[in-house]
């Protein structure tokens, strides 16, 4: 699984560029050989205004399927990569169950 991080208004550290690692393969642990490619975007919407502005979106890309775009905003942005990993893992999880089905009712039927 590659990961793409890109932010927009302000720099990418190193420890959050970590933490969206790790929680990525965390979230994506059993799926992750369906899953080609994801690219977070982080952005800060208020800037200095404050509240809860910072908004994290994932863009999963699987094999042969379109492609999942979660997105989350909070308070603090390491809570919305959390919220959105968790959220994308589960839409991607649901696709692929989905899918699954269809293939076992399409060839017995």
């Amino acid at each position: 699984m590659q990961i793409e991080t890109r932010s927009k208004g302000f720099p990418l550290t190193e420890g959050l560029r970590q933490h969206i690692r790790q929680r990525l393969r965390f979230a994506f642990n059993r799926i992750a050989a369906r899953v080609k490619r994801v690219v977070v975007h982080l952005s800060d919407v208020n800037g200095p205004r404050g509240g809860p502005d910072k908004r994290c979106q994932l863009r999963v890309q699987l094999e042969r399927q379109p492609e999942v775009v979660i997105e989350d905003t909070r308070d603090d942005l390491y809570a919305a990569v959390d919220q959105a990993s968790e959220r994308a893992a589960q839409s991607v999880t649901r696709r692929l169950a989905k899918q699954r089905r269809y293939r076992r009712e399409g060839a017995s039927g």
